[in-house]
């Protein structure tokens, strides 16, 4: 029998984390793997371009490993066939396919001007690299976790640098306001001016960043035919509404919730690589809780569950220290851990992580909320 064909449109994050559980867990000769990835570029980490932008990171250590699977690099699929189970490529070029996993990624918001970078992909990256030579000062639109890294990197570059976001606060889909003053006092130490709401930046900002956002990409599912809402509708076996089409990442949307998170992403591949393979053929993907670990150069923070959490609890805990800049916080649900939120100092992160986890699966006590805030090098 010749083996399956596999093919994963897309060649992100998600991805090669597909392609890289499915080999592993396929044996030899079983499976054909192949992804067609848009950019040029092998799978790469995307969470690390800021860290590339900021010159703490090279772009050649970004690659991720695929397993054997075969990758099409620079190949736009521009058309599917659920019926006839095939794919067409830009190039004229019909694949078929026994299984069709759909992996394509988000696009970024851009901004009114389209003079205004945007930070998604690695030439994106390189190309605003190229321009910060010549800039004296730079705009960041938007003050979600992208915005406030990518200004945490430009700020290492030396330009003087503007963030302005229209939101109550920074980050506010993660953080609580406590949270969020700790962050943009840590970013106006940096030497990064905030800016809210009808407040103007000043004029000239030479050169402007969009940070507001991502939408996921639809269009090739919208036009097989597919159930779309904001995301690809996926069930609990990240299947489609298509037999023998999957999706997983940024552009699949589960029960309402499209995550948009790597940790999301990853746990939707293992899940459908487990499915597929036949190692776990009964595996579903329940959801990933909220969570967000992000280090921007000397700023870190650590958030877990909704930041609604920290205004609806039955109780809040919290421990300030303005000399270090450190913020903790924690909502409890009865004796039961709801959210948490570390600015500055994240070294309990793993143990409130694990707490947060074991909320909606567990009715026993939480661990006294002090100890887990003041842990020190608490385990992953």
């Amino acid at each position: 029998m010749s083996p399956r064909r596999i093919v994963v449109v897309g060649a992100g994050m998600a991805a090669a984390r597909f392609a890289q559980q499915l080999s592993a867990a396929t044996p030899d000769g079983e499976a054909d793997i192949v992804l067609y990835g848009r950019e040029p570029h092998a799978p790469y980490n995307r969470t690390r371009l800021t860290d590339v932008l900021a010159g703490r990171y090279r772009d050649t250590a970004l690659t991720l490993a695929t397993g054997g699977s075969t990758i099409r690099t620079g190949t736009d699929v521009v058309a599917v066939d659920p019926a006839a189970r095939t794919l067409r490529t830009a190039s004229g070029e019909t694949v078929r396919y026994d299984e069709l996993v759909l992996a394509t990624g988000a696009a970024p918001l851009r901004a009114r001007t389209r003079r205004a970078y945007v930070l998604r992909g690695l030439d994106d990256c390189r190309r605003l690299a190229a321009a910060l030579p010549g800039a004296r000062r730079a705009l960041v639109v938007g003050g979600g976790v992208l915005g406030v890294s990518t200004a945490v990197a430009l700020a290492a570059r030396g330009p003087e640098v503007h963030l302005v976001h229209r939101g109550p606060y920074l980050m506010e889909r993660h953080l609580d306001p406590g949270a969020a003053t700790a962050v943009r006092r840590a970013l106006e130490a940096l030497g990064v001016t905030v800016h809210f709401g009808p407040d103007r930046p000043p004029p000239d900002p030479g050169l402007t960043v969009a940070a507001r956002g991502v939408r996921p990409r639809t269009r090739l599912a919208r036009a097989a035919g597919l159930a779309v809402r904001t995301g690809v509708l996926v069930d609990d076996t990240l299947a489609t509404s298509a037999p023998g089409i999957h999706a997983i990442g940024d552009c699949a949307e589960h029960l309402g919730t499209v995550h948009g998170t790597a940790e999301a992403a990853w746990e939707q591949a293992d899940v459908l690589a487990a499915r597929l393979s036949g190692a776990r053929p009964d595996a579903c993907y329940t959801g990933s809780p909220r969570l967000l670990r992000l280090t921007a150069g000397p700023l870190e923070i650590a958030a877990f569950g909704d930041p609604a959490e920290h205004a609806a609890a039955d109780d809040t805990v919290r421990l300030t220290d303005a000399t270090r800049g450190t913020y903790k916080a924690l909502a409890l649900r009865g004796a039961r851990l709801a959210a948490a939120v570390l600015v500055g100092d994240t070294a309990a992160a793993g143990d409130l992580c694990h707490a947060c986890r074991e909320h909606e699966r567990s009715t026993g006590p939480a661990p006294d909320p002090v100890h887990l805030l003041t842990t020190r090098g608490a385990t992953p």
